[in-house]
């Protein structure tokens, strides 16, 4: 259940007392200015109960964290701030976008990160963050800042993902080849509209994080905050327009199917009115008239023949100058 639990003393990785892999000795002592960093991965709820008892975590705080359903936000209880952000990953196969949640609980001397799901490996992070040693100096923070900065980066490559499926939608729906592209726009704006739950909510708190307005983010903390809120603009960029492309490309297909349909409608009246000459002539020579034109005639048989063949024909001629055929 515990993924990994490390001290941090002046943005360096020390050894601990106990195996710190156990709920019972999960907290360790902290010196000034060093700080603890206990990753947890789908906690039950007694898990969870005990990891807040250990902490002192508020229990509205803990309650949300328990749910992987939450919405991205940044709340302050007492001297802990809770954030909660929703970690994104794209399988390009389903054209699907799953997602998962991570919950931070950052107190002065301590960082709880509580994920649900699969998606981000916070290890990669953590050994990333522990080659930065300047970074991880600005304590509890700096983890903060780091967890983010890789939610956000994965928010951009799913951004990305997503724009090579829109583009091969726009070309499908453009290109001369009829296509039904309509179930797979539906499926792309739903997955956009997932991203936009995760990345929309989320730039409040970037913001607030950016503009230092949180207590412990210092200003040289907060210049950390405001590259990842630049990226998640950057991203939030993309999925407003990548939903405008799915919505002009839908209206787009709409548009090609009635003209399609027009042009089969035009096709098939050609057909008919060519048939119907011939079959009018057939049919009036074939009363059973006694007194007809040329009922007699020794070639009235052929001439019925050619004035068919011909109005047919100057019929085909008609149409495909007018485009019909």
């Amino acid at each position: 259940m515990i993924v990994d639990n490390a001290l941090y003393r002046k943005g360096v990785r020390v050894p601990v007392d106990g195996d710190g892999a156990s709920l019972g000795d999960a907290r360790v002592p902290c010196a000034s200015g060093d700080f603890q960093w206990i990753g947890i991965h789908d906690p039950t709820p007694a898990e969870l109960k005990q990891i807040a008892t250990t902490f002192g975590l508020h229990p509205l705080a803990v309650e949300d964290a328990g749910d992987s359903h939450q919405r991205p936000k940044v709340e302050r209880y007492g001297d802990t701030l809770f954030l909660v952000l929703k970690t994104l990953w794209y399988i390009d196969e389903e054209d699907a976008v799953e997602t998962g949640e991570i919950n931070l609980f950052v107190g002065p001397d301590f960082v709880v990160t509580v994920r649900h799901g699969e998606g981000i490996d916070l290890a990669t992070s953590r050994r990333d963050l522990e080659h930065r040693a300047k970074v991880l100096q600005h304590g509890p923070m700096a983890v903060m800042y780091a967890i983010c900065d890789r939610v956000v980066d994965e928010y951009e490559r799913v951004g990305a993902a997503l724009e090579i499926d829109v583009d091969e939608v726009e070309e499908s729906v453009f290109s001369p080849a009829r296509s039904d592209d309509s179930v797979r726009i539906y499926a792309l704006k739903r997955e956009i509209a997932e991203v936009r739950r995760a990345v929309m909510p989320l730039r409040e708190p970037m913001r607030r994080f950016a503009a230092g307005q949180l207590e412990g983010i210092d200003e040289q903390t907060a210049t950390y905050f405001r590259d990842v809120a630049d990226h998640l603009h950057r991203v939030s960029e993309v999925v407003d327009n990548l939903d405008t492309l799915l919505s002009t490309a839908f209206d787009a297909h709409l548009a090609r199917i009635s003209v399609q349909q027009n042009d089969d409608m035009r096709k098939i009246s050609a057909g008919a009115a060519i048939v119907v000459v011939p079959t009018m002539i057939a049919g009036i020579y074939g009363m059973n008239f006694d007194h007809m034109p040329e009922l007699h005639w020794k070639y009235g048989y052929g001439f019925a023949w050619a004035l068919m063949i011909g109005t047919a024909l100057s019929l085909v001629a008609l149409f495909k100058k007018s485009g019909w055929l």
